[in-house]
C-alpha cells in the first residue's frame, strides 16, 4: 500500500456466523456461508430500518439504541440462517410436539420471526442480567461496608468487567467458537483492506490487522466503562433503588456508547485511539487469525453490500 493512500472509515460493519460471515452495508446485508459441500453460498437483503420512515430516530443517543436493537435482530438472523447448512439430520422423522403445534397454529408464516425477536429478548435479558444486575445485586450485600457511593460504583464495574472477562475466555476454549473468531478476524481484516482503498483479494486482506475500533465486543465494553463513570455521578440508598435506574437509564448508556465507539471508529483523533484501546486488547480474545478460505468467505460478503458510490458509504 503506498504511503499516500488516504484511509476511509467505512460504515459497513459485520458479524462472524457459524461458518460464514454476515455484512452490513448502507443499504443491503449480506451473509456469505461456506457450505459443507466447499462451496459459498450468499443470501443477500436489502436493510430495512425504522429510521428510514421515522427521522426522530436518527437523533444522537436515539439512533444507538435503535441500531443495537436492529444489529441484535439481523444477528439472530445471520445464525439461524447460517445454520440451516449444518443441522444434523435426525435419524427418524419426528413428529412436531403440541407445544410445536401450537406455535404453528397461532403465528403460521410469522412464526419464524416470532421466534427471532423471542431469542433476541431472552439474549438481551441474559445480558443485561449476568453482566449489569448481577454485579449491582452483589455490590449492593457488601454496601454497607463501603459508605462512598462513588467506590461501590467503581467496585461494582470492577466486578462487571470481570464477569464479562471470565465469560468470554469460557467461552474461547470452545473449538466450534474459536472458528467463529476466525470468521471475526476474516471480517475485520477485509473492511480494513477496505478502508484502505485497496483491491479485495486474499493477499490483500491477510496484510491488514484483525483488531478493529468499531468491533461490537469493544461496545459492550465502552457500555461497561459508561455505565461506571455515569452511575458514579448518581447516589443510590438500597440495591433496589440501583437496579431500578440501572434499568430505567441502560438504553440511555447504550446510546452515548453508540456515539463514543462511532467517534473512535471514524477519527484518528488521539483521544479516539485512546477509548479504543481496551476494546482492542480485547478483541485479542474474540478474534483468531483466519486461514484463506475463511478470508474468500468474507471477501464475498463484502463485496455484496459495497455501494457503487463510495459517498453513499461515509460516515
Amino acid at each position: 500500500m503506498s504511503e499516500n493512500k488516504k484511509i476511509c472509515p467505512t460504515t459497513i460493519g459485520g458479524q462472524a456466523v457459524i461458518e460464514g460471515v454476515m455484512m452490513k452495508g448502507p443499504k443491503e446485508t449480506a451473509i456469505a456461508v461456506r457450505t459443507p459441500d466447499g462451496s459459498i453460498t450468499i443470501e443477500k437483503k436489502p436493510l430495512k430500518s425504522l429510521n428510514m420512515k421515522y427521522k426522530f430516530l436518527k437523533l444522537p443517543i436515539v439512533r444507538g439504541v435503535l441500531a443495537f436493537f436492529e444489529s441484535m435482530v439481523i444477528g439472530v438472523k445471520s445464525l439461524m440462517f447460517s445454520a440451516e447448512f449444518y443441522d444434523l439430520e435426525p435419524e427418524e422423522e419426528e413428529q412436531p410436539s403440541k407445544f410445536d403445534q401450537f406455535l404453528e397454529k397461532t403465528f403460521g408464516d410469522k412464526l419464524q420471526d416470532v421466534l427471532i425477536y423471542f431469542s433476541v429478548i431472552v439474549a438481551i435479558l441474559f445480558g443485561v442480567g449476568l453482566f449489569m444486575l448481577l454485579p449491582t445485586v452483589i455490590i449492593g450485600f457488601i454496601k454497607q461496608l463501603v459508605q462512598n457511593h462513588i467506590i461501590a460504583t467503581i467496585a461494582e464495574g470492577v466486578l462487571r468487567i470481570t464477569i464479562f472477562l471470565v465469560y468470554i475466555i469460557l467461552i474461547s476454549r470452545m473449538k466450534d467458537i474459536q472458528r467463529v473468531f476466525q470468521y471475526h478476524g476474516a471480517e475485520h481484516k477485509s473492511i480494513f483492506c477496505y478502508e484502505n482503498q485497496e483491491e479485495l483479494t486474499v493477499e490483500n486482506v491477510k496484510k491488514h490487522g484483525r483488531l478493529h475500533p468499531r468491533c461490537g465486543t469493544s461496545f459492550l465494553l465502552i457500555v461497561m466503562i459508561v455505565s461506571i463513570i455515569l452511575f458514579s455521578f448518581i447516589s443510590w440508598d438500597n440495591v433496589w433503588t440501583r437496579l431500578g435506574l440501572r434499568l430505567l437509564l441502560l438504553p440511555f448508556v447504550a446510546g452515548i456508547s453508540y456515539e463514543v465507539i462511532k467517534f473512535a471508529g471514524r477519527s484518528q483523533h488521539p483521544i479516539a485511539r485512546a477509548i479504543s484501546i481496551p476494546g482492542m486488547y480485547l478483541q485479542r480474545l474474540t478474534t483468531r487469525e483466519p486461514d484463506d478460505s475463511q478470508i474468500e468467505v468474507a471477501i464475498e460478503a463484502l463485496k455484496s453490500v459495497v455501494p457503487e458510490n463510495r459517498k453513499e458509504d461515509r460516515w
